[in-house]
């Protein structure tokens, strides 16, 4: 049987091999992390990993991921990133239990965020999702509504502004995997041209990780090729 150790190191020798591709291609040697993927996952499986030296995990649904973050409470250096779409009657146990939150899409949850980020917390690290294949059954802000979004959360006292976040139409298409990831790199460097601090790109999943980190993916979000697939 594979052990969850074994699972990480194959998937950061996937990402490692992805991204001598890419510094072929641009020169570009900036590292990608890795975030697992434990929703739908038990604690147990979640602390393997930690064991193994994983510190990045994303979660999707609220209660769930609550639990599991109380649960693990003294592993002080997990960074917590909601991953799913956000609910209004959420919002609150997302801005109060999260390090990071990577599917902000819309002001009305933008603004809730930063009204419920307790103040004793530092600021919520937001990415800002972005439908960029126009996909009509996937979260994202649309490109004319990014620059409205990106500067009412810079703006925002308890909302730090790190990066973009996709998820693209799911296709085997491994040239139009790359050009939708390529066009999310140029919407993102446009970005930082605005806002500098801007460090994440978070795209590239099990399935289409290579592509991205050739594109230019700081982060890439690994669930089954880690935890095995969900029942």
């Amino acid at each position: 049987m594979v052990t969850i150790a074994e699972r990480l190191d194959l998937a950061y020798a996937r990402v490692e091999k992805a991204a001598q591709q890419r510094k072929f291609a641009h020169s570009d040697d900036h590292p990608v992390t890795i975030l697992a993927v434990s929703k739908t996952k038990p604690v147990e499986l979640i602390e393997q990993a930690y064991q193994h030296g994983q510190r990045q995990f994303g979660e999707s649904y609220v209660q769930e991921a609550v639990d599991k973050i109380l649960h693990l409470k003294e592993r002080k250096d997990i960074e917590w990133h909601f991953i799913g779409p956000i609910q209004s009657n959420k919002s609150r146990l997302v801005a109060e239990h999260f390090g990071w939150v990577q599917s902000v899409d819309r002001l009305k949850i933008a603004r809730r965020l930063n009204e419920q980020r307790p103040n004793n917390l530092m600021p919520l690290n937001v990415l800002i999702q972005v439908n960029i294949s126009a996909d009509e059954n996937k979260s994202g802000c649309r490109l004319e509504e990014l620059d409205e979004l990106a500067d009412f959360i810079h703006n925002s006292r308890q909302l730090n502004l790190r990066g973009l976040m996709t998820i693209t139409e799911q296709t085997d298409d491994k040239n139009k995997q790359l050009q939708y990831f390529q066009q999310m790199k140029a919407c993102f460097d446009r970005l930082k041209d605005q806002y500098p601090q801007l460090d994440t790109l978070s795209m590239g999943m099990s399935g289409d990780l290579e592509p991205a980190v050739i594109a230019g993916a700081t982060m890439v979000r690994i669930g089954t090729d880690i935890f095995g697939s969900r029942k």
